[in-house]
């Protein structure tokens, strides 16, 4: 069976946040959405695992200078180590979401 994807995530992480914040009930919450609460048990519980497994080593070390064309300011890259030895750089600037979701596919079983 396929990992779902990043919509897939998204789409259950909004659904079980809502039924958190509704104050409903699990049984009713999932009839009025047409979903079973079977389904909200597995994915809240699968959300708190991929939770858990955000956290990964990461070790900052100094990059090549990139020079800010607006504030002049060096900036530095950060460099996540994943496993099987394999990394991503991250430029400053960079949208935390879309790093989320990329770690979520490149170490789904972190």
């Amino acid at each position: 069976m396929s990992e779902p994807g990043a919509d897939v995530w998204e789409k259950w992480r909004a659904i079980v946040s809502e039924q958190i914040a509704s104050g409903q009930s699990v049984a009713a919450f999932c009839k009025e959405r047409g979903v079973t609460s079977s389904q909200l048990f597995a994915w809240k519980k699968r959300l708190r695992e991929a939770e858990k497994a955000q956290f990964v080593e990461v070790q900052v070390r100094p990059s090549e200078p990139l020079l800010d064309v607006v504030n002049r300011q060096q900036a530095r890259a950060i460099e996540v180590k994943l496993y099987r030895g394999r990394s991503i750089v991250v430029e400053p600037g960079f949208d935390a979401d879309h790093l989320r979701a990329l770690l979520a596919v490149l170490e789904p079983e972190a």
